[in-house]
């Protein structure tokens, strides 16, 4: 059974960006160790065009093969003109309201979203699902997510988008990892208790 990895940034306060989901006050703490850890323990999870520019088109998948994000994390994309943003993993996109994907690489999923998930969960393989961004698609799936990899940087932002986006029950993880950096920054890594 493959992992459905929920792999998030933070402020400390615990939300994925501003109200309006914007998330760029968090970018200033990717700094060079902090990229060394992503390209040596996490490389799949930087974007094709950001790895391009880095000049990291070699790096290898380590953790994931397939990438699920909600339509709003796409769109950041879609408004730069980027349709398969992780053209380097098998992209799907949860939306109700984007009916045809503009790119062949990127499959949407508008129905049966956790049953989709299931079924990619239960394909072979040694790698992984990576769950990128979306508050209200992490709620839909908190029942499917096996680990928590969470970036909390070392700000406030008081009010915004939190992890997961809609109305919950206790749900219980451990702690199995933290990881710390110079600037502030911590990665802690946590998984489902079954």
């Amino acid at each position: 059974m493959r992992k459905l990895t929920y792999f998030i940034a933070c402020s400390l306060d615990g939300f994925i960006g501003d109200p309006a989901g914007d998330a760029t006050a968090m970018y200033r703490f990717v700094d060079e160790e902090f990229l060394d850890f992503l390209k040596s323990e996490y490389p799949e999870t930087m974007s094709t065009p950001g790895r391009r520019a880095l000049g990291l088109d070699d790096l290898e998948n380590k953790r994931f093969d397939t990438i699920i994000q909600g339509r709003a994390s796409y769109e950041v994309a879609l408004k730069d003109g980027i349709t398969s943003p992780y053209a380097h993993l098998r992209e799907y996109v949860a939306s109700h309201t984007l009916k045809h994907s503009p790119d062949p690489h990127v499959e949407i999923i508008a129905d049966d979203l956790v049953g989709k998930v299931r079924e990619l969960k239960a394909e072979d393989g040694e790698f992984g699902i990576y769950l990128c961004g979306g508050s209200q698609l992490a709620g839909e799936l908190l029942d499917e997510i096996d680990e928590l990899v969470i970036k909390s940087y070392p700000i406030v932002y008081g009010t915004g988008m939190p992890m997961f986006g809609s109305g919950l029950a206790v749900t219980e993880f451990t702690l199995d990892d933290v990881r710390t950096f110079k600037n502030g920054a911590l990665v802690r890594t946590y998984n489902r208790e079954r």
